[in-house]
């Protein structure tokens, strides 16, 4: 193919296309650019075109004129941000000029607030114990529980908050009752519900030596704990369920107020337990000790937290069963079961020891006459010496710990230790 000619005379190049121009109006038509902007001109935004101005707000719509009764009864909803946008601002304008609504629409939107509360509706476990500390501080009581009956008070009422908050079916969960026996632990197996019968029954022996009504009912009925536990198992025509709890509670009750009107003689009267007896202050505390024992073995059988008694009732509890640990070591002497004594005294003079260190909760130091339960315990005379945590103490008191694993520091005297160890095993009893 032959090359063409360019309008130009220039040969080998194709023909430019000449645009013709339109004329103006259609020029003016076409989409405009924006001039570029120089930064170099001195000021940035020259040549930048200008930003048109904003519409007006729109008025806002008239507020509705409702009657006052209307207005009055939107109140709840307006607290509840129910309202419609018109009703919202006819309620907002009514505010303005009705102190009544007012106020009224405050203490909605206060009680809102409450409702939409993130925090738990569970109530604080220490209410309780707070609101009587406070109103006993305020008014304290006309007749106060004597000191020697607190224990038992408060140990009943914490076991009784433990069972108000189980379920029907945790009643009939299955608990062993352990104790000791001789050398050997022994134990018992029966129910939560079964457990509040043995509290109330042995509780009778005190209820008994008051005039008080006996659970077992009435004419002649066992005296030892263990035998009115049985008795009251084998009356009930059927296992016993949380109806138990009730008269437990009242007996529990009325053992409180007797004593709190009967005065300060009351707290020598005697108590029998069969085999021995105690005066109604040492027993009242005996049984506080039995009813957070038996506390614990329940709350361990439904998986409940449960904590030890306060240190000052736990240092009673711990100081009585020292005071009973002489008559007992010298009773499995006469069993054949301890050591034979080695020097004898006279009623009330010092005799060989072991000092017993309580420490922790409950703590303080008691020192064990070993050879006769009528001599008194002395640091001069001391021959062995055994530590052991107040909590643990009370354990190995209840039957809990077999002597020989009693977490306990020891020194002296080994036969002494082993004796006074098995001796306070031997203090538990069903």
């Amino acid at each position: 193919m032959s090359k063409g000619r360019s309008g130009d005379g220039r040969e080998g190049e194709q023909p430019v296309e000449r645009r013709i121009p339109g004329p103006r109006a259609a020029a003016d038509d076409r989409e405009q650019l924006p001039p570029a902007v120089s930064f170099s001109s001195g000021d940035p935004m020259q040549g930048k075109p200008p930003v048109p101005p904003l519409p007006p707000d729109p008025p806002d719509p008239p507020v509705p004129k409702l009657p006052h009764k209307v207005l009055t009864s939107l109140l709840g909803a307006w607290a509840l941000a129910a309202c419609s946008a018109e009703e919202t601002a006819a309620v907002e304008d009514h505010l303005t000029s009705c102190a009544p609504c007012a106020d009224e629409a405050l203490r909605l939107r206060d009680a809102v607030g409450l409702l939409h509360s993130d925090g738990t509706l569970d109530l604080d476990p220490m209410l309780r114990s707070r609101v009587l500390e406070s109103c006993l501080g305020r008014r304290p009581a006309r007749i106060p529980v004597p000191s020697w009956a607190a224990p038992y008070d408060a140990e009943t009422a914490r076991l009784d908050a433990l069972l108000r908050d189980i379920g029907d079916s945790e009643w009939h969960a299955p608990v062993r009752l352990k104790w000791f026996e001789g050398d050997r632990q022994v134990n018992r197996k029966t129910t939560v519900a079964g457990v509040i019968g043995h509290l109330m029954a042995v509780d009778g022996l005190v209820s008994k030596a008051l005039g008080l009504d006996d659970p077992l009912g009435k004419g002649e009925r066992p005296v030892a704990p263990t035998e009115r536990t049985e008795s009251y198992w084998s009356a009930a025509r059927r296992p016993p369920t949380r109806t138990v709890r009730e008269p437990w509670r009242d007996q529990s009750h009325s053992l409180v107020r007797t004593v709190s009107f009967a005065g300060r003689g009351v707290a020598e009267l005697s108590v029998p337990y069969g085999g021995f007896a105690l005066p109604l202050q040492d027993s009242l505390l005996e049984r506080a000790f039995e009813c957070w024992v038996h506390g614990g073995d329940i709350a361990a059988a439904v998986d409940y937290p449960y904590e030890p008694p306060a240190a000052a009732h736990l240092h009673r509890m711990i100081d009585l069963a020292a005071r009973l640990l002489p008559a007992t070591l010298a009773e499995r002497r006469r069993a054949g079961l301890a050591s034979p004594a080695r020097h004898l005294v006279t009623a009330g003079s010092r005799g060989r020891s072991l000092h017993l260190e309580i420490e922790g909760r409950g703590g303080g130091d008691w020192y064990i006459a070993l050879d006769s339960p009528a001599a008194l315990g002395s640091p001069d005379h001391t021959v062995a010496q055994v530590a052991l945590d107040g909590v643990e103490f009370c354990r190995l008191v209840a039957g809990h710990v077999p002597p020989v694993e009693a977490a306990a520091g020891q020194e002296g005297d080994r036969e002494a230790i082993r004796d006074v160890l098995f001796a306070a095993a031997s203090l538990s009893r069903l």
